[in-house]
């Protein structure tokens, strides 16, 4: 059975609230059809990485759209360093044919890249790893990938 939108929605903001009163105002959650939604503001990257973590944990998802915009300023420097190390990570992971799932959130702040997302198996999460930590640059790969068979677990 798949879980109500608005059960999930309700949860998701539920959550939020809880580790940070002022993201009821700043973030706007919708969801459709099992895919979740973000938009809004938040000060840190790292803010950012949390809410998508969150919204990835919900029960019942099945992608995540983040529309959340970051208001820290970044040295241009690093800025398109990250761009491009979330780009080609991007492109490896369309490439490689171990991959099946293209159902990732992939943010690279200061050459820390997080993947977020749902994995058929645990040979594609390590795949998805090796694919991050080749790309030159990158200093660390941070993940939270659950893998299908859990999703459906949680359903039951």
């Amino acid at each position: 059975t798949q879980i109500d939108d608005s059960i999930m929605q309700k949860n998701l903001q539920a959550r939020l609230v809880l580790t940070e009163k002022k993201y009821f105002i700043k973030i706007s959650i919708k969801v459709l059809d099992g895919r979740i939604f973000l938009n809004g503001k938040v000060n840190e990257p790292e803010e950012k990485l949390k809410i998508t973590k969150m919204a990835w944990e919900t029960n019942g998802v099945r992608s995540v759209k983040n529309n959340i915009r970051i208001k820290q300023k970044f040295s241009l420097k690093n800025t398109a360093k990250d761009v491009l190390i979330t780009s080609q990570l991007r492109t490896a992971l369309i490439i490689n044919k171990k991959v099946k799932a293209p159902n990732f959130n992939i943010e690279t702040i200061n050459q820390k890249t997080y993947i977020f997302g749902i994995a058929y198996t645990q040979d594609e999460v390590r795949e998805i790893i090796k694919e991050a930590k080749s790309i030159v640059d990158v200093k660390d790969v941070i993940t939270s990938i659950l893998l299908v068979s859990d999703l459906s677990r949680q359903k039951e």
